[in-house]
């Protein structure tokens, strides 16, 4: 029996739900207090402008407190409507500590981190899940993401498994959860996809049901990326350099800025074609690209990734855990690649693949068995 079906008869349970003010976490309190659970929200402030020193432009500053603040009364607006009480935490310092110093880090050297793994590694599924327990007397906490979780009682794991809906699927920021977090988690999207989930919204009266998704990184919202990371990282100007040809073709501002397989943003006016970031050399200043035309300098076979958090026991799903077979994603959203993987330690393997496009160092590899999410790491080197 899978562990969503054990807790559906669990009717007393204490869940607190993480409300983001969005249509999404609106939708699963709803769905659990249809369950039967004793329901509460939580929501949760990560990042201040004006504590963090964030420059913004002449009206940034107060657009973005409004727009947390419309965040925290859509979340309260729901509340009320579904009867429940909502609970208000920062984790402003914690989010800073554990994520954007890591962020800010791997931008100096030259590399792309995810801070939304980070954030739901360290934040969501840590802080959030401790406080909902420590504090609120929670037995579960639950967020509106678009993936499930269920007991395995052959293997006795918890096993962390696509959502229905596969464009919105988000197993992949998820990749760094513990079995433990899993044991103590809810994720009643599972099995619908968004429409339904609007529609859910709409009948139900709730003031977020046509709210537009919020994207991209949660701390720089809809403001342009370089001009954020100025604020914290100097511009170091260099060349950008024909990888094929080895001639200068611009200037650049900051290698830290771009990441490969970028188009946008190089400024290479006048180019017979459009060029990509096939790599870059920070000791040295120098971003190297290559034409559209000739996407081999983009291609790659293997690389190392490291830092590999198993969401669940790996010898209990896998025969040989130091050779085998499964599929993998190197970006969100991007398609399964068949892949094979080679142990060089318990969180360090090698993995091979036929060629794949503008795979990043920083960026998070995660790993599939069919619909379970086996885990993930960061890609260090790339070959």
């Amino acid at each position: 029996m899978f562990l969503f079906l054990k807790r559906k008869m669990n009717m007393k349970k204490k869940v607190i739900v993480g409300m983001s003010g969005g249509v999404d976490s609106s939708v699963a309190a709803l769905l659990l207090i249809q369950q039967g659970y004793e329901v509460e929200g939580l929501f949760m402030r990560n990042w201040d402008s004006a504590a963090n020193g964030d420059i913004l432009g002449n009206n940034e500053s107060q657009d973005e407190i409004c727009t947390q603040e419309q965040d925290y009364f859509d979340a309260l607006a729901v509340s009320n409507k579904l009867g429940i009480k909502l609970h208000r935490v920062d984790f402003i310092k914690e989010y800073w500590d554990y994520v954007f110093e890591y962020f800010i880090k791997e931008y100096q050297k030259g590399r792309t981190p995810n801070p939304d793994i980070l954030c739901n590694k360290y934040i969501k599924f840590n802080k959030f899940m401790d406080h909902a327990i420590e504090n609120l007397g929670a037995d579960y906490i639950a967020m509106g993401h678009y993936a499930g979780v269920r007991f395995n009682e052959k293997t006795q794991q918890y096993e962390m498994i696509r959502a229905v809906d596969q464009n919105k699927d988000q197993t992949y920021f998820l990749c760094q959860l513990t079995q433990e977090m899993l044991s103590k988690t809810l994720f009643p999207l599972q099995a619908l996809e968004k429409p339904q989930i609007r529609k859910i919204a709409e009948d139900n009266n709730l003031i977020t049901a046509n709210k537009k998704d919020s994207t991209g990184i949660c701390f720089i919202g809809e403001r342009e990326f370089t001009k954020f990371l100025q604020n914290y990282i100097s511009n170091q100007p260099g060349d950008i350099v024909d990888v094929k040809t080895n001639q200068v073709v611009g200037k650049h501002i900051g290698a830290m800025y771009y990441t490969i397989g970028q188009r946008k943003g190089l400024n290479l006016g006048g180019m017979k074609e459009p060029y990509y970031v096939s790599g870059k050399d920070i000791d040295k200043k120098i971003i190297y690209v290559c034409p559209a035309s000739d996407e081999s300098y983009l291609l790659s076979s293997s690389a190392i990734v490291n830092e590999i958090n198993w969401t669940l026991n790996l010898s209990h799903y896998i025969k040989d855990i130091n050779e085998f077979k499964c599929t993998a994603k190197f970006r969100y959203r991007q398609p399964d690649v068949d892949v094979i993987m080679k142990r060089i330690d318990n969180t360090t393997y090698k993995v091979k693949y036929s060629d794949v496009k503008a795979i990043t160092p920083g960026q998070e590899a995660v790993f599939y068995l069919g619909e379970i999410c086996l885990g993930g790491g960061v890609i260090d080197i790339v070959n």
